[in-house]
């Protein structure tokens, strides 16, 4: 595209002011304060930058529309899978797309038209937050449990009980995304409406349609709250993932035990790797703790 690209240093004191027109922030939902901080420095003299956070989970707009003003933040959703190769190199998938939607009122054609110059395809939304909620849909399969048990999801789907946890998880999802009034839209290659109508369904036909689907498509790959308890970083973005679910649940009156209880267990064995070894490879441990979530949530 013949564009010019600067990666923020990790420090802080090394951030220096630039000229920028688009500031992409790709860090973990955890660290969006810290990006924050560097672009504050970064584009001191950028005043009019536009701001990408393509990010995973939700409530990332919501901090940077604070810091910057809606009007500079645009929000995206990616769903091109992403790899890590064992010598750290990163391997893009060809398939999948970005999903864009204006935080404020300025549109950002511009920013369509760079990406139109590039392989990368383009899908533009009105509502970022129906865009963003439905991504999560996404997020949450095979990615909790499988880092709660530190399986793959092609394991996870054959384990017992597993799969039904599951759909229950986006069933949850689903319902709560319909108490914030929003609307499921459906990303470059993932139609999340016809998920949520998969779901709806009896679960073994649910089982017959999306089980071989997640064992096909991401069953060798490690997810990414997986990743993070792996590499022992002592947290997690499950806050903004299952967690975010569980606590708009919450607050809407809609239950939502399944992401409690993993937003919970996950939080515990990032901070105490020691109690991981309860959860290992053992989903009746898993089971136990959803149906203890259960209880306090009926009580």
């Amino acid at each position: 595209m013949g564009c010019e690209v600067s990666y923020a240093p990790r420090t802080s004191a090394g951030v220096l002011p630039v000229a920028a027109d688009l500031a992409i922030v790709a860090v973990k939902a955890y660290d969006t304060d810290a990006a924050i901080a560097t672009l504050q420095r970064a584009l001191a003299d950028s005043p009019d930058c536009t701001i990408l956070t393509p990010q995973n989970g939700v409530g990332n707009e919501e901090l940077l529309a604070a810091a910057f003003g809606a009007d500079r933040i645009v929000s995206g959703a990616l769903t091109i899978p992403v790899e890590r190769l064992p010598d750290g190199s990163i391997v893009a998938a060809n398939r999948g797309g970005l999903g864009i939607a204006p935080v404020g009122g300025v549109a950002h054609n511009w920013l369509v038209a760079a990406f139109a110059r590039t392989p990368i395809p383009v899908t533009v939304l009105a509502d970022y937050r129906s865009m963003k909620w439905s991504k999560l849909a996404l997020n949450v399969i095979a990615n909790a449990s499988c880092a709660i048990l530190d399986v793959l999801p092609g394991r996870l789907v054959r384990l017992e009980g597993m799969f039904a946890l599951e759909l229950r998880a986006i069933r949850e999802a689903r319902a709560v995304i319909t108490a914030l009034g929003l609307a499921a839209v459906d990303l470059p290659r993932y139609p999340v409406r016809a998920l949520f109508g998969l779901v709806s369904m009896p679960d073994p036909v649910a089982r017959m349609f999306l089980a071989r689907r997640i064992a096909g498509a991401r069953g060798l790959k490690p997810p990414s709250l997986l990743l993070d308890v792996r590499a022992g970083k002592g947290r997690t973005e499950v806050d903004a993932l299952s967690g975010a679910i569980a606590a708009a649940g919450a607050r809407l009156g809609v239950a939502a035990p399944v992401n409690a209880a993993y937003a919970h267990l996950l939080e515990r064995i990032a901070a105490e790797p020691a109690t991981w070894e309860i959860y290992r490879d053992r989903p009746h441990e898993l089971l136990r703790a959803v149906e203890a979530e259960e209880a306090g949530v009926s009580k």
